[in-house]
Formats: structure tokens, sequence, C-alpha cells
């Protein structure tokens, strides 16, 4: 043959079409996906079998049990008392007389229960220039007075370690002008209420 071509022995020369490289490229992406995809799936199946909470989470759904044992697990959030629950002793700092005890009337209006009405002790009478100081054992810091610290939220708050018994000491100061407004204190006491229901709730469902 002339021209382009020009055979030098018994062979003739294989005719081959240009590779299409698109199609390589094409071809190869696609496996790599089909590989991803089937071991995610291997994955996701290993743990639905080995009851993995790694499985859970990636598929955002609540495997049997899981309710269950996360309940069990966290511990749970401490109730807010009612003020029914909360025992008040209401005691003077100031010089006002019959100021403790209008105040635990009101208290006891609102739902609180009262135990001593009287003249603060002298390490506090008229000593307390604020609206007053909220006294409790270690233990209501987080339960008692904050929900008889919704009465009067400008009290400062104590705790005594060595204190007995559960019941808290109001003792009124010169700055104190009453109680907060019944509309505001139960506002108040609502807010305390919320994240301890959002916990229990969020231990309750998936």
């Amino acid at each position: 043959m002339g021209g382009q071509y020009r055979i030098t022995g018994d062979k003739f020369p294989r005719m081959r079409p240009a590779r299409r490289r698109g199609r390589l490229a094409f071809v190869a992406v696609a496996c790599v996906a089909v590989l991803t995809v089937l071991g995610w799936g291997t994955w996701q199946l290993i743990g639905v079998f080995t009851g993995g909470d790694e499985a859970v989470a990636a598929t955002g759904k609540c495997r049997p049990g899981a309710t269950q044992a996360r309940a069990s697990a966290a511990p749970a959030a401490a109730a807010v008392p009612k003020p029914g629950q909360v025992t008040v002793n209401v005691l003077n700092a100031t010089t006002r007389k019959g100021l403790a005890q209008q105040t635990a009337d009101e208290l006891k209006k609102r739902g609180f229960r009262i135990g001593e009405v009287g003249n603060a002790p002298k390490d506090l009478d008229k000593k307390v220039r604020g609206s007053g100081v909220l006294l409790g054992p270690a233990a209501s810091v987080k339960s008692t007075l904050p929900v008889l610290g919704a009465q009067l939220p400008a009290a400062e708050r104590r705790t005594d370690a060595a204190r007995k018994g559960a019941a808290v000491d109001l003792v009124i100061g010169d700055g104190f002008k009453g109680l907060a407004k019944p509309a505001d204190a139960t506002a108040a006491l609502a807010r305390l209420s919320a994240p301890r229901e959002a916990e229990a709730a969020a231990a309750k469902g998936c």
C-alpha cells in the first residue's frame, strides 16, 4: 500500500480508533460512587445488627429501647418545688414594726407555708441595706431559694452549709418596698419550671 501506511512484513497493522478518555473517566467516577454507597450501607447494617447508637444517630431514627436507655442513663432533673412545699421564716431587720407579719400574710396568700415570724437575729438586725436576704441550707440554692426569690427578685441569696432543715428565711431589709406583683411572681415561677420540663421531655423522647 502506498501513502501513509507501508507494509514491511507479513503482518498487517492493527487499525484502532482513538481512546475515549471522557468515557473512561465517567466509568471511574461511577465506580467510586457505587463503592461509597455500598460501604455506607454496610456500615449502617453493622450498626443496626450490633445495636450501636452510632447507626441510630446517622439515620436520625430511634431504635427500640433507645428511649429507655437514655432515660436511665441521664440524671433525673430535680423538680422545682411548689410554694406550698416551701416553709418560710419571715424576719424583720428594719425598725418598721409589723412588717414581718404583713409580709408573712401576703406570702401565705400566695401559697407558701409560714414558719417563724419575728425580728431578725443580731448578726442581721438593722444591717440589711437592700430589699432583703434569702437564707437557706446548701441544698436550697437550686430549689426553694429560687422559688422564694420569685417573690422578691432583688433580695440577696445566701446559703449556710451547717444549717439544718428545709425551711428558708426571708430577712426584710431597709430597702424593702413590698413583694413582687403576683403576676410577675407567677411568670418567674413558670420560667423556673420550663427548663426542667424541657429536660424531662428530652429524656422521654428521641
